[in-house]
């Protein structure tokens, strides 16, 4: 097994409810290590993340702090803020780019000019909603203050909405967070769950939160690699499906409620003791979102990245979404192949990967999109939020319980 150490992951403020693993415990086994990822398909790179695609980086600071009633602006706090960089953050090398929408009910930035251009300049990041503008701002920052970036940049941020277990209007999210983020940003394992951007996020009615995955082609179709980074929002817990089974259906129970007595918009029940389980309860009216970002080293353009970014939403499919009206299910894609292309100032040539061969990206982006969005949830611990609001971990024995009765595993 590959040793996973935390990457990057700064726990600024800790609380005792909902605090993630401390440094050196040993992580939940991912997708692969439960003979998950071979049941949806296709072949993990090494380190069956987004960092398998060389150069690409990952920082993450994730903020946690108190406990109890919800107080704007003190908290409890559950959120963060995570970043990718594409060629890693001492280049300043853009790469080709492209985005996609499957629901637009959220934002991400600087899209505009990456749709017009197809060059994706700089880092992307995801964080909470209300956190865009200050996490845009810090990375402009940091970009004008390093000398080989340009002067200027329409920086691409991201989010997904973390309100039921986080202060969201307290505004927790900072710039020296940001910058940390962005400077701390390593290759090599990511840290998953309850992390950065996805600490205080919710998938499925389950804690969701970061997962990443990769898939590496066969030599006879390129041997190239592609990588995927989820914040996982969204979903409802009847339709959430691994590799085909209906895990949701399998697994009604265990779903958000609170421990305190505050009202609260959603979930209304308490948590019941384990000696009388709840009935299942409604479904949150907001279902969430998703932000997904695909990397490969694939000589793709613009045009087929954007292609590739559509495919995205067949992963999200495959594991029970449906881009629900509430959901802002925002999609991005990059090839760090073609170096300096952006960077010519006259005519050069380009690589480019024939659409007749392009079928197994396409396949491989599917798969790393459905394991990443299970990493998610396989790595994401239990938390207790704002208001005493509880979302609980997807638990592994229930869940390898099912697919071994749907005949998915032995």
């Amino acid at each position: 097994m590959i040793p996973r150490p935390t990457t990057v992951v700064f726990l600024l403020l800790l609380a005792a409810a909902g605090t993630p693993a401390a440094p050196g415990a040993e992580p939940k086994p991912r997708a692969r290590e439960l003979g998950l990822a071979e049941a949806i398909g296709g072949t993990p790179g090494a380190l069956d993340a987004i960092t398998d695609v060389a150069g690409v980086e990952v920082g993450h600071v994730t903020l946690i702090e108190g406990d109890g009633p919800l107080v704007v602006g003190k908290g409890p706090v559950r959120t963060g803020v995570t970043v990718v960089h594409p060629r890693g953050r001492a280049s300043a090398d853009p790469v080709f780019g492209a985005w996609f929408s499957l629901n637009g009910n959220g934002e991400m930035t600087g899209t505009t000019w990456l749709q017009e251009s197809g060059v994706l300049e700089g880092p992307v990041a995801i964080t909470n909603t209300h956190s865009v503008g200050v996490v845009r701002d810090a990375i402009l920052q940091w970009q004008v203050s390093r000398p080989s970036q340009q002067p200027w940049g329409l920086p691409v941020v991201a989010e997904t909405y973390d309100g039921t277990l986080n202060d969201i209007n307290g505004f927790h999210v900072r710039p020296e967070h940001v910058l940390r983020a962005l400077d701390a940003a390593t290759g090599g394992p990511v840290a998953e769950g309850n992390v950065g951007g996805g600490t205080g996020m919710i998938c499925h009615a389950f804690k969701g939160g970061i997962g990443t995955a990769s898939r590496v082609l066969p030599a006879s179709d390129g041997g190239y690699t592609v990588g995927v980074l989820v914040q996982c929002n969204y979903g409802l817990r009847p339709t959430l499906r691994v590799a085909g089974v209906p895990v949701g259906a399998e697994i009604p129970d265990l779903r958000p409620c609170r421990i305190l007595d505050v009202d609260t918009d959603w979930p209304t029940e308490r948590c019941a003791e384990a000696a009388a389980p709840a009935a299942p309860s409604p479904e949150r009216p907001d279902t969430g979102s998703i932000i997904v970002v695909v990397a490969t080293d694939a000589p793709l353009l613009p045009h087929q990245l954007k292609r590739v970014a559509t495919r995205v939403s067949l992963g999200v499919g495959r594991m029970g979404g449906f881009g629900n009206n509430s959901s802002g299910d925002i999609f991005l894609a990059f090839s760090t192949a073609n170096p300096r292309a952006a960077a010519r100032a006259d005519v050069g040539a380009v690589d480019m990967l024939p659409n007749a061969r392009i079928n197994p990206i396409f396949k491989a982006t599917v798969e790393a999109t459905e394991e990443s969005i299970l990493n998610a949830l396989l790595a994401a611990e239990t938390m207790t939020g704002a208001n005493g609001v509880r979302v609980h971990a997807l638990p592994h024995d229930r869940l390898l319980s099912a697919m071994r009765r749907y005949g998915r595993m032995r």
